[in-house]
């Protein structure tokens, strides 16, 4: 199942006009459950950051957490970095467009990247199921942070994460190098990297498991079928849109003794 030329595809929709864009990650956060586990992570670790803030959004993708943290207080500093070239020319475009001087992005390849002590927090959604040096990244960016500070993950989990049911099933998500991880494993491999403290939770719980079906899977798969369906799309959303996001309310204030995705707390 191929999902970047999805993306690709809805981006040159919205990157049309700067209001599409905005749209655009409306509707993403919206719809995309991981995003209401980050950002209600965010708002915890933001308590203790009411003032100045150095922030490093560690796959940066289409800017959409760039977005919500440089609207969130205009005091913090955040940079954007992706492997993809054409992706960080289009946020720096779109960013520079809007006014946004509080935001800035950057090529990086994390498995690579060299920064000390210098970010209080860094941010990786949907990014480590990309990369297969993992423990590589999670020292890298270990040394990027400053004492005390932390990076907040979210992951599919290895219970059915990407879309996998057994050893049999191939994930979902074709660009994906592992299926998912271990709830224990994945602080292991931060705590090998040299973080001393490390929280992780299951996300996508049963009614996130119908919320990622309907909202994302479905409408991919069609998507995929035909991009005929990008006019049948937003009338299938017209049903199923406020039962996703009832869905995903739910998965967000349930704790979930299993679910397909993890969020992972670790300090330095």
């Amino acid at each position: 199942m191929q999902y970047d030329p999805i993306k690709r595809s809805l981006g040159n929709v919205f990157n049309k006009r700067p209001v599409l864009r905005k749209l655009f990650y409306k509707l993403l956060d919206l719809l995309l459950l991981r995003t209401w586990h980050v950002k209600k992570e965010i708002r915890q670790w933001a308590m203790q950051y009411p003032g100045k803030a150095e922030i490093l959004d560690a796959g940066s993708g289409f800017g959409q957490y760039s977005y919500y943290l440089a609207n969130k207080n205009k005091k913090w500093k955040i940079l954007g970095v992706d492997v993809k070239d054409e992706q960080i020319l289009d946020c720096s475009q779109f960013f520079e467009r809007i006014g946004k001087s509080n935001v800035s992005f950057a090529y990086a390849d994390l498995t690579k990247y060299e920064e000390i002590n210098r970010f209080d927090l860094a941010l990786s959604v949907d990014v480590m199921e990309h990369i297969l040096e993992d423990v590589e990244v999670f020292k890298n960016i270990h040394a990027a942070l400053k004492p005390g500070g932390m990076i907040l993950i979210s992951t599919p989990s290895d219970q059915g994460g990407s879309d996998v049911h057994d050893h049999e099933h191939e994930s979902f998500i074709d660009e994906h190098v592992r299926d998912g991880y271990n709830i224990n494993e994945i602080q292991e491999k931060l705590k090998s990297a040299g973080f001393n403290k490390t929280e992780a939770r299951y996300s996508y719980g049963s009614p996130g498991k119908i919320s990622w079906r309907l909202s994302m899977k479905y409408p991919i798969l069609m998507l995929n079928a035909s991009r005929l369906f990008f006019i049948i799309i937003p009338f299938y959303y017209l049903i199923t849109f406020p039962l996703a996001l009832l869905l995903n309310y739910m998965d967000v204030h349930t704790v979930h003794k299993t679910g397909t995705g993890l969020i992972v707390k670790a300090w330095k």
